[in-house]
């Protein structure tokens, strides 16, 4: 008998990364072959997002391509789309089961039970009820794994639906995690990022803080390098860049939006620091860690945004030294406070400031990289082969090339850092 064949399909966070390799060695356990996404499967899993609205289109157009190539095959769909709009995913042709995110754990369970195509079975809750954590961790990649710490988010920004999508804030014990750590190390992963949806707000749950998670972490044997995945401005405590700094386990990378550099657009988005606040973070961060890479998100286009409030972004992501942006035009979400908000924006003003920032972007990206030419930093090298190449990534996130070498897969190297090559990674020399 032919053995099953999944395929996964992830949109979105680094959070439905993690959750979707979790189910998948279900899947896998249950003695099924996962397939790449383009195969011909029998069950093929969508972990869908919803942050934006192309993010929903997206994800309905990913549902009819597989079932124009796979018409026989089992459609589940997940994750915060899901959970938002099930009866909209109910209706394309295909699909057979809808779980929300409070239910994900039960997928591969509800893909066995499934006796016949027929009706869309939708398995959702209202945010109210949503309370289970689904533990995660990812795998298959040979050097680095996401470990979910943290789903949910209190926050109810006025552009957001994740509080709808993924419920209120919540986590298991560090005890637990740190458990999942070391089957990470026991996989034989060297670095580990760490991830959930507000994860500065750790905790909730258990009543411990985020900073006694990165100390137990941080004992974990065999663990080389971890990364905070995103962390809101306002958690980002001095305890926890000292903690850092002090570390040679927590490496000199930090992803923290920053979504506007107006207090008075932060205001209306219902952020919960101002863009002063902003500074003196990423100005303590430079004073005990100066060769951090700073990922940003930033928002273009909300109500109410002016040329100078957009500008005030633009200066103040040159002021702190960014030094690559996530750029989002605005969205509008329905159910959010946004929706409601006077003074919309036009459509291509936001694309022109979008485009704007990218090129600030690019800019400050090379800007930061150019410093680290000539030097030395420790690289840990993936296993791909890309045409006689391979590629990996310093403490401080650059993206460098070596001549293709098995030894050097999965280890930690010294290189030198020598010049940009034609695909803006940086070429590199070991020594040592």
């Amino acid at each position: 008998m032919r053995q099953k064949r999944v395929s996964f399909h992830t949109l979105g966070c680094k959070l439905n990364f993690s959750e979707s390799s979790t189910l998948a060695r279900e899947f896998e356990q249950g003695d099924y072959l996962r397939v790449e996404p383009s195969d011909a499967t029998d069950v093929a899993v969508i972990n869908s997002c919803s942050v934006t609205e192309h993010a929903d289109k997206k994800c309905r157009n990913i549902i009819r391509k597989i079932h124009r190539r796979n018409p026989n095959a089992i459609i589940a769909v997940t994750g915060c789309y899901a959970q938002l709009k099930p009866n909209d995913i109910a209706a394309i042709e295909g699909v057979d089961i809808i779980l929300g995110n409070n239910n994900k754990g039960d997928l591969f369970r509800r893909v066995e039970e499934l006796q016949e195509k027929g009706k869309a079975e939708v398995y959702s809750c209202s945010v109210e009820e949503m309370t289970r954590f689904f533990a995660a961790y990812s795998s298959g990649d040979r050097t680095r794994s996401f470990l979910k710490v943290q789903d949910g988010c209190d926050y109810k920004c006025a552009y957001c639906t994740i509080h709808y999508a993924r419920g209120a804030s919540r986590n298991i014990p560090i005890a637990t995690i740190v458990e999942e750590a070391r089957e990470i190390v026991a996989a034989g992963q060297k670095e580990i990022v760490i991830t959930g949806i507000n994860t500065g707000d750790f905790g909730r749950t258990t009543g411990e803080k985020f900073i006694d998670l990165l100390r137990a972490l941080d004992e974990v044997e065999g663990v080389e390098r971890y990364r905070i995945s995103s962390i809101e401005p306002n958690l980002i405590t001095d305890e926890i860049i000292e903690f850092c700094a002090k570390s040679p386990k927590f490496m000199p990378h930090f992803h923290i939006p920053l979504q506007s550099g107006s207090t008075h657009i932060l205001g209306l988005m219902r952020r919960r620091y101002t863009a002063d606040r902003y500074r003196e973070r990423i100005a303590k961060i430079r004073e005990l860690m100066p060769d951090t890479f700073l990922g940003v998100d930033v928002i273009v286009g909300f109500p109410g945004e002016s040329e100078e409030h957009f500008m005030e972004t633009y200066h103040l992501l040159e002021e702190v030294g960014a030094s690559f942006l996530h750029i989002f035009p605005f969205s509008e979400r329905p159910g959010t406070p946004a929706v409601e908000m006077p003074n919309k924006v036009q459509s291509r003003i936001s694309t022109e400031r979008v485009a704007r920032l990218e090129e600030l972007s690019d800019r400050l990206h090379k800007e930061f990289a150019s410093k680290y030419l000539g030097t030395e930093r420790e690289v840990l090298f993936e296993s791909t082969d890309h045409s006689g190449m391979m590629y990996g990534y310093t403490d401080n996130y650059l993206r460098v090339s070596a001549p293709y070498d098995t030894a050097l897969i999965n280890n930690i190297c010294r290189v030198r850092l020598n010049a940009f090559d034609e695909n803006g990674n940086i070429s590199s020399e070991i020594v040592g």
